[in-house]
């Protein structure tokens, strides 16, 4: 059968180049090349949950794609879809770049200016081992299924918008229909979610920022497991050392959860930084929480410009959620769609802090009250995502549908 070839770069010249040559292999079918790293893990992903068997055998990557690095690419790539070959076409050739490439994940490594010999050797070796892989494990492996996880970032428009105990509610709720739940805070610098849940732990998302390879053990000794059953993986003590965790240590972080958890919930807060960034362009859901006043849509406008311009998150991939709001107010959920150009969550949360503030003074907020509908709306939320598991099956992405138990305010 012919090998299915994914190229991907953001160089149209050099993409137009090498896709010009891939099809010239015998028994390659190239496929629509990817534009930049969220394109290709896009398709990647929405490959795999349509079927193992419509992923590509190869993956080339060219080294002029971004935002994210080319080696930070492929690494995701390997641990998301173990079972794709991942190629790296580069000008560097050195014995440096080849080995970092292979700690990488990556099968092989084609040098710039493209041999036509070397290519081929190449990727039919990549596309041998990729088939072999896929006939050992056969089509029972999980391993193949290459989604993971479901990663859903929650940051403020604004300080003070209610970002955290988002955060928070939509955790509690997936936990509670029977998903394995991370909840993390890289809100480096004023990160609250350890006081919220009323909770002390020496370590933090800092203890595994310098480490190269996550493996399940390290991860578990830096998660501190909740009475709710949620696993924490909270912010430094020190807010100083928040600067720690670079963008590529946040990368790494969150492909780790993701290979072991159903659910990651990332609370991002309002300030962006080069970690929470990172897990903004890797999240599948993207949540941007507001209050209906002047200054935080205004805010939450600049936030999305913002991601935009640094190719973080198209405005169309962001979900707006309208926190504190009432019928009387003058701006509604759907003028702050119109004003953000995003999408907009259908869940509103009301506001009514007096159901919140005995559990926020103690923070304790996972005993908020069941008939909160401050907390009615964040468990509805969560069904809306689909978080949460319906009928004793897991929720479809993207569907909005909620869960039965998760009641809906209305609107």
């Amino acid at each position: 059968m012919p090998t299915r070839i994914l190229p991907a770069g953001s160089d149209p010249d050099a993409v137009r180049s090498l896709t010009t040559l891939l099809s010239q292999l015998p028994d390659a079918e190239p496929q629509p090349p990817a534009a930049d790293s969220t394109h290709l893990v896009d398709t990647l992903a929405r490959l795999a949950a349509e079927s193992v068997d419509e992923l590509p055998e190869v993956v080339v990557v060219h080294e002029r794609i971004g935002p994210v690095p080319a080696l930070e690419l492929i690494r995701e790539v390997a641990l998301r879809f173990p079972a794709v070959g991942v190629v790296l076409v580069t000008t560097d050739a050195s014995p440096g770049l080849f080995a970092a490439a292979m700690d990488s994940g990556a099968r092989g490594l084609v040098a710039l200016p493209l041999s036509y010999e070397e290519l081929a050797g190449r990727v039919q070796a990549v596309a041998q081992w990729s088939t072999g892989v896929r006939r050992h494990l056969g089509h029972g492996a999980d391993v193949l299924g290459g989604a993971g996880g479901t990663v859903v970032t929650v940051s403020g428009a604004k300080g003070g918008t209610g970002a955290t105990l988002t955060a928070i509610q939509l955790a509690l709720a997936a936990q509670a229909s029977g998903r394995a739940t991370a909840l993390v805070d890289l809100d480096l610098q004023t990160g609250d979610i350890a006081s919220y849940l009323d909770i002390q732990f020496r370590r933090s998302v800092v203890d595994l920022a310098t480490i190269t390879d996550i493996s399940p053990r390290v991860l578990a000794d830096a998660v501190f497991r909740h009475d709710t059953g949620l696993a924490l993986l909270l912010a430094p003590g020190e807010g100083e050392r928040g600067e720690e965790v670079t963008d590529r240590a946040a990368r790494q972080i969150v492909s780790a959860l993701r290979s072991r958890y159903e659910i990651v919930v990332i609370d991002c807060g309002s300030q962006l930084g080069g970690a929470g960034a990172a897990a903004v362009e890797m999240a599948d859901t993207a949540l941007l929480v507001t209050t209906p006043d002047v200054i935080a849509v205004r805010a939450a406008k600049r936030t999305v410009r913002m991601w935009d311009r640094l190719q973080i998150r198209k405005a169309e991939e962001t979900t707006v959620v309208v926190n504190r709001h009432t019928r009387n107010t003058e701006i509604q959920p759907a003028l702050v769609q119109r004003i953000t150009g995003t999408a907009l969550a259908r869940t509103a949360v009301p506001a009514n802090f007096k159901e919140l503030q005995a559990v926020v003074d103690a923070g304790r907020v996972h005993e908020l009250d069941a008939k909160s509908t401050v907390k009615q709306a964040l468990w509805a939320l969560a069904g809306e995502l689909g978080l949460v598991k319906t009928g004793g099956e897991g929720a479809h992405r993207g569907t909005g549908r909620g869960a039965p138990g998760f009641r809906r305010r209305k609107e």
